[in-house]
């Protein structure tokens, strides 16, 4: 499916590091919900997590030490914060925390046993790019975890965000953002299905999305040109 730019990438780093400083303070409350029951989500898998977006690190002292964590995110400012909370709290379980870029994670094939992003796919370029690269990391059996927020499909909540949208990507994420863009990224992955999207706080309009992907479902496409010719 083609791929949709509407924000930059170096726009999007500027913003986070702007943002870096007063993170906690701004967002650090109205999320915390969605982000208690994604980590409960992640530890239903549990392993080895890699947290796509981790910011400040605001999230990791939620993890249990039986997990091993990773944690990458465009913003260098973010992640200075967020190494400062490893080492105050003593969170061994973090494994590395490093700049990286989500629609290119520099890590091989099916390296993680669950992926989480937490409202990460809105503030990225090219969203479906930075599906495809958390399913490429993802082992079979595995679960990607998104909390994002969803666009209005109609009405006047369309009408605000379509409106607000220009001054949205300035702060680093876009609002126009509907399930129907989701729901063709999956249709699109024969080894991703959905498994759950439930409402969160503030107001409805973000969830908490997961994904799982199938095993085996490699191994049989491999198989099914063969079977075929037999």
């Amino acid at each position: 499916m083609a791929k949709i730019r509407d924000i930059e990438k170096g726009a999007v780093e500027r913003a986070y590091d702007r943002w870096a400083p007063v993170y906690d303070l701004v967002f650090g409350a109205v999320f915390e919900k969605g982000r208690r029951n994604a980590i409960l989500a992640a530890e239903r898998v549990g392993g080895r997590i890699l947290e796509v977006g981790v910011g400040t690190g605001i999230s990791l002292p939620g993890y249990s030490r039986a997990n091993r964590i990773f944690g990458v995110d465009i913003s260098a400012a973010m992640l200075c914060k967020a190494r400062e909370r490893v080492k105050e709290l003593g969170l061994d379980y973090v494994e590395g925390l490093e700049v990286m870029d989500a629609e290119r994670l520099n890590f091989p094939d099916e390296s993680f046993d669950v992926v989480v992003a937490h409202y990460v796919v809105t503030a990225v370029p090219n969203p479906e790019a930075a599906l495809d690269e958390f399913t490429r990391v993802l082992r079979p059996g595995g679960e990607i975890i998104i909390l994002s927020r969803i666009g209005a499909e109609a009405g006047m909540r369309r009408m605000i965000e379509h409106r607000f949208a220009p001054a949205a990507r300035k702060l680093g994420w876009r609002t126009e953002f509907p399930w129907r863009r989701y729901a063709a990224w999956v249709a699109s992955m024969p080894d991703i299905r959905l498994v759950e999207r439930r409402a969160m706080p503030p107001f409805g309009h973000f969830s908490l999305i997961r994904f799982g992907k199938v095993a085996g479902a490699a191994a049989l496409r491999e198989e099914s040109p063969r079977l075929a010719a037999g």
